[in-house]
């Protein structure tokens, strides 16, 4: 193996999620995520690298928040997890809970008891 597939070559899954964990529990998730909906695992070590390298760029508690919010979104690779960083998603709320929708009030309404 060439010296540059070399390194590369001793990354297991579970090494590339610990280093994910290192940033963040989000970013360790994220991870499983990719890995997971590859067929092959090591088909997603590239994307958590770029990840890793990201956080060099924006520190690794914006990296983490982006990756929460991959997970809820179901993004999978790095070029989301930037665009996340870019446009500062990872900073705006962003709730885990479904907004719960409350039954229109008004007089017009007949309800259910209007109908047998």
């Amino acid at each position: 193996m060439p010296s540059a597939h070399r390194r590369y070559g001793k990354w297991t899954p579970a090494a590339v999620i610990a280093a994910g964990e290192r940033i963040g529990p989000s970013t360790a998730a994220f991870f499983q995520a990719v890995i997971e909906a590859r067929p092959h695992p090591e088909q997603g070590f590239r994307t958590c690298l770029g990840i890793l390298a990201l956080a060099k760029s924006y520190g690794a508690e914006r990296v983490d928040a982006a990756c929460r919010r991959g997970i809820l979104i179901k993004a999978r690779s790095v070029a989301s997890i930037r665009s996340i960083l870019q446009n500062g998603l990872d900073r705006s709320l962003f709730d885990d809970e479904p907004f719960e929708h409350q039954p229109l009030r008004h007089g017009n309404i007949r309800g259910r008891d209007y109908f047998h």
